[in-house]
């Protein structure tokens, strides 16, 4: 059988193929690694030494170019799913300037340097410049594992992305219809007509079919990747087809799915472990492929072009960084972060410079010098990105606030099998991200002579959860007691393991020994101080529209209400729904202050409401996909009024078709153990208003 085998050069087996590139991806970082260089560099240059112009030992042929086009589509894509929306519209106008700057003043510097120097016409001298503006995320990996993703500058720096990769790519589509001699009033009018449809059916019909098909997918997790996979590229080819390159529709796609895959998510756990596993690195040997050093050497004017380029191309990009710094009063490191992330050129300078050359406009040299630019600008990238990344994330780590003096440890007790998934991804997403804490799914098994039998049982409940636990690559300590009853076995769970929060499972049943006796939710409200949310998940978390939160009066005064407002923006944050708050009008007012200073960022509203028993008719307000969240209160505290009692049975009866949680704050071991002078204003407020 290996006499059949074909092992000259370059190789043409696809097994012998795969296995070396897989070699590669998994040796050059590693050593690399040992000499402080980052892993992009060491990819590409293994591109360079093995491809075609270097050794041959790897062709750059059909399945590299496909799996380096995706890879490409992917960092676009990622780009666009991970960054931070809130801040992304907070800060649409320095994108904006920012995107300006660097597409302005590189193509400007360019323009006049080829024209004026080089002696290029006016048509070619503008195409040679344009390879310096666009910019591609290549350092993009590096600085979401640094932990920066949602950093201001690199929210700025991924808008300028989309604004200079599409002014460049729409200079070079009127440059190539003005060659071809079609620039008449409906050129111009189809163009522009192409773009709005296409934008609009990607950023506004996309979202709608995700939903829906997310919905239809809840226990198909490979389905929902597969699904995710098939809206990029669709994307990607509805923007060729409007006259783009496909990395705008791949950045599009990720903005139109990013409010549906939450960051902590299994989904998001799988689009990013194969993106930087796989797709990313065939991209970056694929570009290294593209070298073809020997004519450097052999061709004058390919050395002139590929110097000049060398040159001006960082030297515009950090001019834009620069300018963007002063005018928006950023850091040095921030600044030196926007040039090493802006300072990348791939996808879009390869679509200028390839079509320039199609069309006789451009020579061969420029093409060579084209490719050395992406090869040193990727190089420049990469080291200036990991350099001040590192020296950023020591900085950002400490300017973090302590947001609670104890760290979170979420319990999550296990009964209904159904409902294991929703529960531990809603724990995964109310965790806080700067804590390292496990979440503890618990199971509780009452002691009597079926124990054993129960303990097996619920021993499959808990591997269940460990199972989908590890799929959103979070740490999980799985707990198990035997007791009595099992709400003294939370209670003693909570107390051993130094529990903050609980996360209980809806229970509708309620016995008549529920009501002699008291349910567990009765029990552990009495018996703990801890935060407890009772959930009833109907949607999948995901596709959840808007999260209403109905606050009653002198919830600020409580002990617990920087917490409760961290996990619910958290959850916001992770489900990219807005907030919508309900409540009286003093308690909006200290809302809006706390939410507004504290992290992370959120889309918020607040309206006021005359009386809690408004709740049973807010119903009409609400859409199917809404989340509702009610902050109750335990008896004799600060915030509790009667009415808080039936708000569990208004919302089971009332609200069948939509998600709910019912957040009991942490309270003082001892009730009503503020401040005198606040207890006494609370009171006498609380009869006032009549609740």
């Amino acid at each position: 059988m290996l006499t059949n085998i074909n092992l000259t050069l370059p190789f043409e087996e696809p097994v012998i193929i795969f296995t070396l590139v897989l070699l590669i991806i998994l040796v050059v970082p590693i050593i690399l690694k040992k000499i402080r260089v980052p892993g992009i560099v060491g990819l590409i240059v293994a591109g360079v030494i093995l491809g075609p112009n270097g050794f041959n030992i790897l062709a750059r042929d059909a399945s590299i170019v496909l799996f380096g086009t995706v890879g490409l589509l992917y960092i676009m894509f990622q780009a666009g799913l991970e960054i931070d929306m809130i801040d992304f519209k907070r800060y649409k106008v320095r994108s904006l300037i920012f995107g300006s700057l660097t597409f302005l003043i590189p193509i400007s510097l360019g323009t006049v340097v080829f024209f004026y120097i080089h002696g290029y016409e006016i048509k070619p001298a503008i195409l040679l410049a344009s390879m310096f503006a666009p910019h591609t995320l290549l350092a993009y990996p590096i600085v979401s594992r640094l932990g920066l993703s949602k950093n201001e500058a690199v929210t700025l720096t991924i808008g300028g992305t989309l604004i200079t990769d599409t002014a460049v790519l729409f200079v070079l589509a009127v440059i190539i219809n003005s060659t071809q001699g079609s620039t008449s009033m409906g050129f111009w009018i189809w163009m522009v007509t192409e773009m709005v449809i296409f934008v609009g059916v990607v950023l506004w019909i996309f979202p709608k079919i995700a939903r829906w098909m997310f919905k239809q997918l809840e226990s198909e997790k490979g389905a929902q990747y597969i699904f995710v996979l098939t809206v990029v590229f669709a994307a990607a080819f509805l923007s060729e087809v409007a006259g783009m390159e496909a990395i705008i529709g791949a950045f599009l796609a990720g903005l139109a799915l990013n409010p549906l895959i939450p960051h902590s998510s299994a989904l998001m756990n799988r689009i990013e472990f194969v993106g930087n596993s796989i797709f990313i690195p065939f991209f970056l040997i694929s570009t290294g492929m593209l070298v073809d050093l020997k004519v450097l050497f052999t061709d004058t004017n390919a050395m002139l072009i590929a110097g000049t380029i060398v040159v001006l191309a960082p030297l515009a990009k950090y001019a834009a960084a620069y300018v963007t710094q002063k005018l928006f009063k950023f850091s040095i490191l921030q600044r030196n972060l926007i040039f090493g992330l802006s300072s990348a050129h791939a996808a879009a300078t390869l679509a200028v410079v390839l079509a320039g050359y199609e069309i006789g406009l451009l020579g061969e040299s420029a093409l060579n010098g084209a490719v050395v630019l992406i090869l040193v600008s990727s190089m420049i990238s990469s080291f200036s990105t990991e350099k001040v990344g590192r020296k950023l994330a020591i900085v950002e780590s400490r300017r973090k606030p302590d947001m609670s003096v104890k760290p979170d440890r979420i319990l999550v007790p296990i009964g209904n099998p159904k409902t294991i998934e929703s529960l531990i991804d809603l724990s995964v997403m109310l965790k806080n991200p700067n804590h390292d804490e496990p979440i503890y799914p618990l199971a509780v098994v009452i002691d009597n002579e079926h124990a054993e039998e129960e303990i097996f049982k619920k021993n499959k409940m808990l591997e269940e959860a460990i199972t989908h636990a590890s799929a959103t690559d979070s740490d999980v300590q799985l707990v198990s007691k035997i007791d009595t009853n099992v709400s003294s076995g939370i209670l003693r769970a909570i107390k051993e393991l130094m529990i903050t929060e609980v996360v209980l499972g809806w229970n509708a049943k309620i016995t008549t020994r529920d009501r002699i006796f008291g349910t567990v939710l009765d029990s552990l409200l009495d018996n703990t101080d801890e935060m407890i949310l009772v959930c009833k998940i109907i949607q999948p978390l995901n596709t959840t529209g808007r999260i209403v939160v109905i606050v009653p009066t002198n919830a600020e005064l409580e002990r617990g209400f920087m917490r409760w407002i961290r996990s619910v923006k958290l959850l916001s944050q992770q489900l990219g729904a807005p907030i919508v708050f309900r409540g009286r009008k003093r308690t909006l007012n200290k809302l809006r202050k706390v939410v507004t200073d504290s992290k992370p960022s959120v889309e918020a509203d607040y309206k006021p409401y005359n009386d809690l028993s408004e709740i049973a008719t807010m119903k009409s307000e609400l859409e199917k996909d809404d989340m509702v969240i009610v902050i109750s209160a335990r008896k004799s505290t600060v915030s509790y009024n009667s009415t808080l009692d039936y708000v569990p049975r208004v919302l089971s009866r009332n609200y069948k078709d939509n998600s709910f949680i019912v957040i009991y704050p942490e309270q003082y071991p001892v009730y009503q153990s503020t401040p005198v002078k606040n207890v006494s204003y609370a009171r006498n407020t609380n009869e006032e208003e009549n609740f």
